[in-house]
């Protein structure tokens, strides 16, 4: 087997900061480090001089092509790509080159991406431009090579289209209030704070010929008929279990592909349902760690092909098993190296961090919908609160150690001590005894703290990751800037910090919870607190019409009234998009290959029924599957009618809440009463006759 020496490929297809500063020359590397760090723009001659050291790299990598990469309202990513091929010359030869404009800015077309309005159809013209904070990076695949320009994306009248336009906005948001507050404490070295992120991502792999006969799959990456498999997760032994040969080989493709561009794939396991895996990188500064979840995501996708496998990002692609999630890891990291979630060994004396932390519990329960709402997805309807995932109710896990703080605080108005964590005896003397931490995990809560980071464990498998991280700078900074106008005014302030802990710990305790998320009880208890439960992404979006949160975005400047409305906008759009085109794929499904497949196997059984009883033998067994089969039949075309009609209705709905509402209510409802007979059926037709793999085929047979 071919050894890897990881220390020698990672990153060797990306256009560093070691290598920007062997190639430029040091007044360029300086002034471009400069207009990083000061936030200004780089002159033309300057983005000159590096676009050519970009282009000359890149062509000693190989490529041919450029492209900005962007991420659009779609959530997957999107490039327009150019050669580096200039005019011919006279004697028929041509040079390349690349520029600085072409570097600094694209001009792709922006009027068939979702824009909520923004834009209409004829007005065409958007804009790219580079993100300097992300690397650049070249791509090898069929196409060739191509260098790839991370960027945010703008309409021509300048509102953000894309993800990391807002991102990046929030993300120095945060910084600015952070650094404020860290002044407040007498902190004067930091001179930025950044949002520290790591994806851990969750997907499916089946193989590729039996994806290719799943129409379902191919259209809505999800199975929209399927009966239940003889053996599914209930044994625990996929989870961390021995990973098969061929998904190995998988996975070690992927992890050297990631590795030499700069994405630092650490984690892989088998996950809890059959052929469910998990890939997870270390952390990075949020708006690189979006731009690399994007890239795992298609690199999964591109490596299953090259294995003859077919990778499934959708939050449920199996009824009855566990779906896919995306647990988004959040903590503030100083530009020297200081976590502002890092509690220390006693953190009841650690006031900063318990102030950060009461800020954080105070953003979280009172933009709960909000924050809900950043992982609002088609797909996560399936898995929220289906005892798989956590429920749709936000609320915040702290563990014992933190919570009996926060209770000390609200009973004391102050803290003097800390639970410790204690020794776990091995029972072993081949075996030492180890220190635990001072609080258990809890895998039921949506946003749970875990030791010196929040894990958001909501946000579904295929989603870009910028939503959430876009509500959580926002709205903590908005919480910061409340805690540091108190403590600017104070005139003790010590008592003022702990007054602050006391006040945000009383107010906001309600979000706290370290019990089972996965109760029902706690479903009782949530609506006893007040906490809204927003079941659907229909329910959820309609937050971003809220006067408090479209003060919040607009005060901070990460998205204009305008820019947010367009969101909402395609919230709704999409949701009934992709609604539609699942009612018409079981539609198309069970008229032209279920209901053909099960009126063949009637013919069969009743030839059968006459052959038995002309042969003079009883023949009830063979009539009552006759019966059985000819009854669910019957249900199946009387369901699917219904679907016709309903689907048909739905596209006279007005466009936006009211089209999306009917899709839920309605349209959702009529898929259901459709699959429950088609899986029935599924169940008794012989599977030679069965028209399409089972779920026993996909999860078991990759």
């Amino acid at each position: 087997m071919e050894k890897v020496n990881i220390p020698e490929i990672f990153a060797e297809d990306v256009f560093t900061d070691a290598v920007m500063q062997q190639r430029l020359p040091k007044s360029i590397y300086k002034q471009f480090k400069k207009s990083i760090e000061e936030g200004k723009d780089l002159d033309l001659a300057t983005a000159d001089v590096i676009a050519n050291e970009i282009r000359e790299w890149a062509i000693e990598k190989g490529a041919t092509h450029f492209a900005h990469l962007f991420q659009p309202l779609t959530g997957v990513t999107a490039e327009k790509q150019d050669s580096f091929i200039t005019a011919p010359k006279a004697d028929g030869s041509v040079l390349t080159a690349f520029s600085g404009k072409e570097l600094i800015k694209g001009e792709p077309d922006g009027s068939s991406f979702p824009s909520g309005g923004l834009r209409a159809t004829f007005e065409a013209r958007g804009y790219t431009v580079w993100d300097t904070t992300s690397p650049v990076f070249v791509r090898h695949d069929a196409a060739g090579t191509t260098l790839l320009i991370p960027t945010a994306f703008y309409s021509y009248n300048g509102e953000a289209l894309d993800q990391k336009a807002p991102l990046l906005r929030s993300m120095q948001v945060i910084s600015d209030s952070s650094i404020k507050l860290l002044r407040l404490f007498g902190n004067t070295s930091a001179k930025s704070v950044a949002p520290s992120v790591g994806a851990e991502q969750e997907y499916f792999l089946v193989d590729e010929k039996k994806f290719l006969q799943r129409k379902d799959l191919i259209y809505a990456g999800r199975t929209l008929f399927g009966a239940q498999a003889p053996k599914g997760q209930e044994l625990d032994d996929h989870y961390f279990g021995t990973i098969r040969q061929r998904v190995a080989g998988f996975m070690k493709d992927v992890n050297e592909e990631l590795w030499r561009v700069g994405v630092t794939s650490k984690t892989q396991h088998n996950e809890v349902a059959p052929a469910q895996h998990e890939i997870a990188p270390i952390y990075a500064n949020a708006n690189v760690a979006v731009d690399q979840n994007q890239v795992v995501m298609q690199t999964l996708k591109r490596v299953a092909c090259s294995h003859d496998m077919k990778c499934l990002l959708h939050e449920k692609p199996f009824a009855g098993v566990n779906g896919s999630g995306k647990h988004n890891n959040w903590s503030l990291v100083t530009d020297k190296g200081e976590n502002l979630l890092e509690p220390g060994n006693t953190p009841h004396e650690n006031k900063q961090f318990l102030l950060v932390l009461a800020c954080i519990i105070k953003a979280v329960d009172k933009y709960a919908g909000l924050l809900r709402e950043s992982a609002a997805d088609p797909g996560n309807d399936h898995r929220l609160g289906a005892n798989e995932a956590p429920p749709a109710i936000i609320s915040i896990f702290l563990g014992s150690q933190l919570e009996d703080i926060i209770e000390q605080y609200v009973a004391n108005g102050s803290a003097s001590t800390s639970i410790k964590g204690g020794v776990l005896t091995t029972g072993s003397t081949a075996l030492r005894d180890i220190s635990k931490d001072a609080t258990d995990r809890n895998r039921t809560s949506p946003f749970a703290f875990t030791g010196n980071k929040f894990e958001f464990r909501m946000v579904g498998s295929r989603d870009s990751i910028a939503s959430p991280n876009i509500v959580l700078n926002t709205i903590v900074a908005e919480s910061f800037d409340d805690a540091s106008e108190r403590l600017a005014k104070a005139t003790d302030f010590d008592a003022e910090v702990d007054a602050l802990i006391a006040e945000y710990a009383k107010a906001h305790k309600r979000v706290i919870f370290n019990g089972d998320g996965y109760s029902e009880e706690w479903l009782v208890e949530a609506e006893k607190r007040g906490l809204p439960n927003l079941k659907s992404i229909v329910d959820a979006t309609e937050v971003l019409a809220q006067a408090d949160v479209i003060a919040l975005f607009d005060k901070y400047g990460v998205l204009t009234p305008a820019e947010l409305k367009a969101r909402e906008e395609v919230k709704y759009e999409n949701y009934g998009k992709v609604i539609n085109i699942e009612a018409l794929t079981m539609i198309d499904m069970a008229t032209k290959q279920i209901i053909p497949a099960v009126i063949k196997y009637t013919k069969t059984l009743a030839d059968t029924v006459i052959a038995v009883k002309n042969a003079g033998v009883e023949a009830s067994v063979q009539t009552d599957i006759l019966t059985e089969v000819s009854a669910l039949l019957k249900e199946v075309k009387t369901a699917l009618s219904e679907l016709k009609e309903v689907a048909v209705k739905a596209t006279l709905q007005e466009e936006g809440k009211a089209q999306a509402r009917f899709y839920n209510e309605v349209v959702f409802k009529a898929m259901d009463a459709l699959r429950a007979p088609v899986d029935k059926l599924e169940m008794i037709v012989d599977k030679e006759a069965w028209p399409m793999p089972s779920y026993g085929d996909l999860m078991f047979e990759v």
